[in-house]
């Protein structure tokens, strides 16, 4: 199988167990439930989920890693809900669609944003009861990445930078929390349900591909949003220059910018291939993910 075709595999199957484990659209509350639908539906690459997937298959184990690959597009989906409301990064348009406060109100798009968070954690509770190990240490992952040290944390900051001169320490905080320790933590979740799930060595050299790779996946965010139009990208685009946002970008030009990507994708490519295992796709995502349009 080719990388397109176990890509489109992988990204099938998120979508249909994704499907499966949101609350019915028309269930009470209809209206809530047709909101997180709404946001979960459609689009989105899939990008954290297909990671999970990935990295256990380095050590292929018999633990399905789709509970853990779907609580963390949970998690994904609550943060860009929350990250679109008006009183946060106010953006009408994602995924191609309207945002939720647009589709539905703002108080309905809080809420489904709230409903995405526990589900997130029910779905690994049920999805590894069996192995109470495995399910607390992946718990405390995706509970410590979504707290206020890293994705919540990486988003108050990136508000308090709005309108302000940009410097490298305080764009580097709010990448490597707001956009780069879900990424990190999408590798270290699917390698977690691996055979060498347990090995300290091998788990931190796989934190530290992740970290590069949510860097070099935000350097080439911020290229995407001043070279490419709203309907390429699904979302706003230029709405980062508009609203007054700390880009790197902004920071060093679009030819560093470029260099910065470029730079953190070989370093990913590096520990992950000191990782090892079967990481031929893996690694193959991770060099597409360097040349993304949208």
């Amino acid at each position: 199988m080719n990388f397109e075709e176990q890509l489109s595999k992988r990204v099938e199957q998120v979508n249909t167990s994704l499907l499966e484990a949101l609350p019915e659209r028309g269930e009470k509350p209809a209206r809530l439930h047709d909101a997180i639908r709404h946001s979960s539906e459609t689009g989105g690459k899939r990008l954290r989920p297909v990671l999970v997937t990935a990295a256990h298959d380095l050590f292929p184990s018999s633990l399905d890693p789709i509970p853990a690959a779907l609580a963390i597009e949970c998690i994904h989906t609550y943060s860009l809900i929350h990250d679109d409301l008006p009183a946060m990064d106010d953006s009408d348009t994602r995924r191609g669609r309207p945002s939720c406060h647009k589709a539905f109100d703002e108080a309905t798009a809080i809420l489904a944003g709230d409903a995405l968070q526990p589900l997130a954690f029910e779905i690994l509770a049920k999805g590894y009861r069996n192995h109470p190990e495995v399910a607390v240490d992946l718990v405390g992952m995706l509970g410590v990445t979504a707290g206020s040290r890293h994705l919540v944390g990486g988003q108050m900051e990136d508000l308090l930078s709005e309108g302000k001169e940009p410097d490298a320490d305080t764009l580097g905080y709010i990448h490597e929390n707001k956009t780069a320790a879900m990424i990190r933590a999408s590798l270290q979740m699917g390698f977690r349900l691996g055979k060498k799930g347990g090995d300290p060595n091998l788990m931190r050299l796989i934190a530290e591909a992740g970290l590069s790779l949510g860097l070099a996946f935000q350097a080439v965010d911020d290229l995407l949003d001043v070279t490419k139009t709203s309907e390429e990208l699904g979302k706003d685009a230029a709405h980062d220059v508009e609203s007054g946002k700390v880009t790197w970008v902004g920071l060093l030009g679009e030819e560093k910018a470029r260099e910065l990507a470029a730079e953190h994708t070989e370093d990913a490519l590096r520990k992950l291939q000191g990782v090892g295992g079967d990481n031929d796709f893996l690694l193959e995502l991770v060099r597409r993910m360097l040349e993304r349009t949208h």
